[in-house]
């Protein structure tokens, strides 16, 4: 029992170089595969590759999934996932004409399990080429933000979501310290009751005007943007004065009314710096069998008409 004990040891010191070089080698392996799978994992759209799709696709379109079950058309229905069978259907009709899809969680979030599981295969489906926001609003002290944070940046694969700063930096900051993603700060908003606050007097200037020199300073142009109503287009000029380099995201064009030209003549800076999203007025272009080409023709109108406007 000795000898062998003696024969083990002197054979295991004797191949120790060996060993720890192949210790160390599945080391480096296993190091490679985590950074190969945090990247994938946590891959996001910087801020020159957005502008690099804008330039190739000549459009800051965003297509917004507001997708309502009760308003998708009646064939879809019969689909093992109808919502996912709609958007994948949009998607596929839209992705050559737009560079952003914007997921307003609340419609799948209010059909439970099956609307969560439809989300996900949703924004898995978009894909890495389209700057995906999670259009969530969420906000909330530190801790439970970083938890908001994790759910759409670590569990689900967005690129960013839309932020209240109301609670201040604490609510925000868990949102802009992963690499690469962005928090999408409420600014300006197209809503009759952006009345009651932001348009407020707060001291020498108006709450919202407050929000964009405050939040600017807790990001930069590359992780921070911030959402304008297309209605509120008389205050674009000032509000680009106010942040002069971040991208805006921009809805309420088509069905709420906002108008294309007076955004872009306003607000676009040399880097384009617009997202304009359109919901309703191309997801429910058409009720019927056509629904699709009909999403088309109206994105196609879209960005024929923000061809015009680039710089670029």
């Amino acid at each position: 029992m000795k000898s062998w004990r003696n024969r083990y040891w002197t054979n295991w010191n004797a191949n120790e170089f060996d060993r720890n070089e192949l210790i160390g080698g599945h080391l480096e392996n296993i190091a490679i595969i985590i950074i190969i799978f945090f990247c994938l994992t946590f891959a996001a759209m910087t801020r020159q590759q957005l502008i690099e799709q804008i330039r190739k696709k000549r459009s800051y379109l965003c297509v917004g999934l507001d997708t309502d079950i009760a308003k998708i058309p009646k064939h879809v229905l019969s689909e093992i996932d109808p919502v996912f069978a709609f958007n994948k259907a949009i998607i596929d009709a839209t992705k050559d004409l737009c560079v952003a899809y914007k997921i307003n969680t609340a419609f799948y979030e209010a059909l439970g399990l099956k609307g969560w599981e439809a989300m996900e295969k949703t924004v898995n489906y978009i894909g890495e080429d389209h700057f995906k926001i999670a259009d969530a609003k969420r906000g909330d002290i530190g801790n439970t933000s970083d938890q908001y944070a994790k759910a759409f940046f670590e569990t689900l694969p967005y690129d960013s979501v839309t932020v209240a700063p109301y609670m201040g930096e604490d609510s925000v900051k868990p949102f802009l310290q992963y690499p690469g993603k962005w928090a999408i700060v409420l600014g300006l908003t197209s809503n009759a009751g952006a009345k009651d606050f932001e348009l407020q007097q707060a001291g020498n200037g108006l709450l919202y005007e407050k929000v964009f020199t405050t939040v600017s300073g807790w990001g930069t142009p590359d992780n921070l943007m911030f959402v304008v109503g297309a209605t509120q287009a008389e205050a674009f000029t000032n509000i680009r004065k106010l942040a002069p380099d971040h991208f805006y995201l921009v809805p309420g064009v088509g069905a709420q009314g906002g108008s294309l030209r007076d955004i872009s003549e306003k607000a676009m800076n040399k880097d384009c710096g617009l997202l304009v999203n359109a919901s309703r007025a191309i997801i429910y272009a058409s009720g019927g069998e056509d629904f699709a080409e009909s999403a088309r023709r109206v994105a196609r109108e879209y960005q024929a008409e923000m061809k015009e406007y680039l710089e670029f």
